[in-house]
């Protein structure tokens, strides 16, 4: 799936979760993720190729276990697909219950899963990208260095 990268460099690098979430479109239990409770500022970025993907001002508690943000930094940084591989090939099931249409989100720059993103988030974006920790990396934004002086 992740284009330009050694798949063997890589999976000596990632933990077998973030392999598993990444590369084979796996999903972490909920409430288990790093960054669920995380609320400091910073910016969180794609761990495989590390392009920067979510800023902490838009990262809100969902209630949903993993960590939910209502924007991207920018659009061009994610690719969004639909899918339907939870309810394998019940297309009647599909039919019967259209919410269960899934938009997937994935790196722009190495194609790696991130999470999925449902159109139940708060104002006024109404989005909630519903993102696995184990596919990012938080880094804190730099404290302020003014004097208090």
């Amino acid at each position: 799936m992740t284009t330009g990268i050694d798949k063997e460099e890589l999976r000596k690098r990632l933990t077998p979760l973030q392999w598993h979430v990444t590369q084979e479109k796996g999903t972490e239990r909920p409430f288990t993720g790093a960054y669920n409770k995380c609320y400091e500022k910073g910016t969180y970025t794609c761990v495989v190729c590390g392009q920067e993907l979510f800023s902490s001002d838009t990262k809100y508690d969902s209630g949903c276990g993993w960590p939910a943000f209502n924007e991207v930094l920018d659009q061009g940084r994610i690719k969004l697909t639909k899918d339907v591989s939870h309810v394998g090939g019940n297309l009647l099931l599909l039919i019967a219950n259209p919410d269960m249409m899934r938009t997937e989100v994935t790196c722009s720059k190495c194609g790696a899963h991130l999470g999925h993103v449902f159109n139940d988030g708060p104002k006024p974006t109404r989005k909630r990208f519903c993102i696995n920790s184990a596919s990012i990396i938080f880094y804190e934004a730099e404290k302020d260095k003014k004097s208090s002086t």
